[in-house]
């Protein structure tokens, strides 16, 4: 059944910022963890980054930088303690932002109990679907540790880790159903290089944000197989309305407008942007690397890859035409070939 959520309100914030100075755990070691750590650590904030590695949490507390991921990026140690412990992580904070790949959320949080995480605001910033429950990151936390979905929010829009890293102009927008918590903690992540912008549409901007990796992946299997700008084109301009047919019916919501930069930029620059791992997990596959290799010489998680399974059992049940999620679900599970797949994908995009 799908849920309706209040009218959808997107804009930027005033961001008069607090006196207070915030406490925030972030929740993951990555790349895409190591950037929000640096564009928080541009305001008044207190972090405790936690990461399974001891040793790169050590190593961070001692040389500033993190040497698995944005080495570059320099961790302002006034403002950011790592731990190894996630329940002393979270002790004494207000917020915290999960940034693990979403294979890995149950895994990453499973020493927790509802009452370690209640009484705080909790905020995924994955991009990604629980693979075989296919649930959504807010959907999985609200069922499994009871936290109220008044308490829940996303950060999501067209930003990736690596030019954050280089502070390159970049936009990111944080949905919460109460208004209010997205206009608490917007200014938080605002700062000379990141623009924020607000919405009350967390399920929307998750799904696109899910299916925006797909289509990724569709790209770069085509670019691959050496198809070129004008078909990648007409497959993204259809893949913006495969992710409209699918938003709309599984969480309808009134003045919804996927042209915003949360739902068509960040489906644009996983398309097309050389930092997307999806892409380049994609153009491997249509390369002719098998799924095994392609994940083991990448060494990252591409998350599309268990998006496309989950996306794809979702459907069965609503019956939308998807041709692109069928035959990325078909090259990468079935190991239909990726020539034979996409030629019977061009004939049906317009």
């Amino acid at each position: 059944m799908a849920k309706l959520l209040p009218n959808l309100r997107l804009r930027r914030r005033n961001h008069t910022q607090s006196s207070s100075v915030a406490s925030i755990a972030v929740i993951g070691g990555g790349s895409w963890a190591t950037a929000l750590v640096k564009i928080l650590s541009e305001n008044e904030v207190n972090i405790h980054w936690w990461l399974r590695d001891k040793t790169a949490a050590q190593h961070i507390q001692k040389y500033r930088h993190n040497p698995d991921y944005l080495s570059g990026v320099q961790i302002n140690k006034r403002k950011v303690k790592t731990f190894t412990d996630l329940k002393k992580a979270l002790k004494d904070v207000e917020y915290v932002i999960i940034v693990v790949p979403a294979a890995f959320v149950k895994d990453a949080l499973k020493s927790l109990n509802s009452a370690d995480i209640a009484d705080k605001i909790v905020i995924s910033a994955v991009k990604g679907i629980i693979p075989n429950d296919n649930l959504l990151v807010t959907e999985l936390l609200a069922q499994q540790w009871a936290i109220p979905y008044e308490n829940l929010a996303v950060i999501a829009g067209p930003c990736h880790a690596e030019e954050v890293a280089l502070e390159k102009q970049s936009y990111l927008t944080i949905a919460a159903t109460r208004r209010e918590v997205a206009e608490k903690f917007a200014p938080l992540l605002h700062c000379r290089y990141i623009k924020t912008l607000i919405s009350t549409d967390v399920y929307g901007i998750e799904y696109s944000a899910v299916m925006k990796n797909i289509i990724a992946l569709a790209c770069g299997i085509c670019h691959g197989l050496n198809y070129g700008d004008n078909f990648q084109a007409v497959l993204v301009s259809s893949a913006m309305q495969e992710i409209r047919r699918f938003v709309h019916k599984i969480y309808p919501l009134e003045g919804r407008d996927l042209s915003h930069s949360v739902y068509l930029g960040d489906l644009l620059v996983t398309a097309y942007s050389q930092f997307s791992r999806n892409r380049m997990f994609g153009n491997m596959i249509g390369r002719g690397y098998t799924v095994q290799s392609a994940q083991m010489e990448m060494n990252m998680i591409a998350e599309g890859y268990y998006a496309v399974k989950c996306i794809y059992e979702i459907n069965k049940n609503l019956q939308i035409s998807m041709p692109i999620t069928k035959a990325v679900y078909k090259i990468l599970y079935e190991k239909i070939s990726p020539t034979l797949e996409i030629s019977i994908l061009k004939d049906l995009l317009q």
